[in-house]
């Protein structure tokens, strides 16, 4: 889709929130689908070469390997883009036709993300807001995932979750998302499946390379509208 979005597009935008109680962020590894290509605009830069926006992350509480560039595609790698949306800057729209995340600038700019989303019958839209962030947070898979999987009961939030790590689904960073006071179970996320990134894989939530996750962390404000079509 082209990088200026009308209101006509906004208006096909569902409130489809309460589908989220089967979110989860964990893989589900079939159906997946490969996005459709969107080149930057002609005349913005990326936003920094590819080795300084996936290297390795040693500073990190868990050490971040590099990513290697063979597994993400140049159309999914972060980089800034002229968007024309119509919402405020600071806000967050994920665009699920085409697998990208966009962060909205000033002057008519967004930063954008190559992401992983939900599969068939995991998808949702809408408008809400992130309520809290957490970086390294732990995971707690919902009763609903669990009764799908009875092997997650072990981390379950009455056992605690899964601790943070390189194996949690949630990676470096997580932005937790609210419909007012309610917790829709849908988060924006660091993944340990840097692979699984411009196909439609999860449990619902929208997962992003980790070094694209710390990025957006320390772009996003708590309070930030989200805005999924």
């Amino acid at each position: 889709m082209p990088t200026s979005l009308s209101r006509r597009h906004f208006a096909r935008i569902s409130t489809g929130f309460a589908a989220l109680a089967l979110a989860g962020c964990k893989t589900i590894p079939k159906d997946s689908y490969a996005p459709r290509a969107q080149a930057p605009v002609p005349g913005l830069a990326p936003d920094s070469s590819f080795a300084a926006n996936y290297s390795a992350r040693p500073g990190e509480r868990f050490p971040l390997p590099a990513i290697d560039p063979a597994i993400l595609a140049p159309e999914l790698r972060r980089t800034r883009v002229n968007y024309g949306s119509g919402e405020k800057p600071g806000t967050l729209i994920v665009d699920t036709s085409d697998f990208y995340l966009y962060l909205i600038e000033p002057a008519g700019s967004a930063m954008r993300y190559g992401v992983g989303l939900g599969r068939a019958g995991f998808e949702w839209s809408g408008r809400a807001r992130v309520a809290w962030k957490r970086p390294w947070p732990k995971w707690t898979p919902p009763d609903t995932m669990i009764a799908r999987d009875p092997k997650l009961e072990k981390w379950s939030v009455r056992n605690g979750g899964m601790p943070p790590g390189l194996e949690n689904p949630l990676g470096a960073r997580a932005l937790y998302i609210f419909e007012g006071k309610v917790d829709t179970l849908y988060r924006l996320h660091g993944t340990n499946e840097p692979g699984s990134i411009g196909k439609a894989v999860s449990s619902g939530c929208v997962r992003l390379i980790n070094q694209d996750a710390i990025d957006l962390y320390d772009r996003v404000k708590p309070g930030a509208q989200i805005l999924v079509s």
